[in-house]
């Protein structure tokens, strides 16, 4: 199998595919969206690259692919879209590919790239029936397990420290349930969110002064008939020529 492969370089001269080999150990593992590492040219350093195609034969004398970060993939509509965006813009695939890649992991160093976080989360391995009876027949005879097992029985699935707090119970209680097969700790990726500690305030509406009412007019007269123009703003450094249109529109 063959994949064709854009170098995530700014050249405009890379700014095309090259086909490489998928070894047979990596066939299972690249994909189209793949960031792969890459031999090219006399370069000692492996590239990173992004694969936008697979097929099954080249017509050149290809290197093989050395290595495929499997965590790491671009959705194949992403990659349309930066054909698109490449083309409308006049810049290199590899750079619109890159602005989708999530925050951190922009670094060709593989090491140095943000991970997703992994968390244990705790899921019941007994059915409800069979956990109510040993309630009840009191197998179970610690209030603190007990009471965690109802948490589960109404919240299965949950982050253990979550467990912990809300059923009010320490994780060698946890860890107790665990050794006595009622339930399962199973580590589990959770998506970062690069906001989630930013305090994002709403900006106030601006008011347009005249001169900006009218060129905001005339630039949303031209879109409302979809009539492609192009407009030269005047105006002093730092008077919101930008901001003004694009807030106002």
């Amino acid at each position: 199998m063959i994949a064709e492969i854009i170098l995530n370089s700014n050249s405009k001269q890379l700014n095309r595919v090259f086909d490489y080999q998928i070894p047979e150990d990596l066939v299972s593992k690249v994909k189209i969206g793949s960031r792969v590492l890459v031999p090219f040219s006399n370069r000692k350093e492996l590239e990173e690259g992004f694969v936008v195609n697979i097929k099954e034969t080249s017509d050149y004398q290809v290197k093989e692919i050395k290595q495929v970060d499997e965590t790491e993939y671009i959705s194949q509509e992403n990659i349309e879209l930066a054909r698109w965006m490449a083309k409308r813009y006049f810049c290199n695939i590899a750079d619109c590919i890159k602005l989708m890649l999530p925050p951190g992991t922009t670094t060709r160093i593989l090491e140095n790239r943000v991970k997703e976080k992994n968390v244990p989360f705790v899921y019941l391995k007994k059915d409800e029936d069979e956990i109510e009876l040993a309630i009840q027949s009191k197998k179970i005879k610690s209030d603190k397990q007990v009471r965690a097992l109802r948490f589960l029985l109404e919240n299965e699935g949950v982050l253990v420290s979550d467990l912990e707090l809300f059923a009010d119970v320490s994780r060698s209680v946890i860890n107790t349930l665990e050794k006595n097969g009622y339930i399962e700790i199973i580590e589990q990726q959770v998506e970062r969110n690069p906001f989630e500690h930013k305090v994002l305030v709403k900006d106030q509406d601006l008011k347009l002064t005249e001169e900006q009412e009218q060129a905001y007019q005339a630039i949303e007269n031209s879109m409302e008939d979809y009539f492609y123009s192009e407009f030269l703003l005047f105006g002093v450094t730092g008077s919101r020529k930008n901001r003004s249109i694009f807030t106002a529109y």
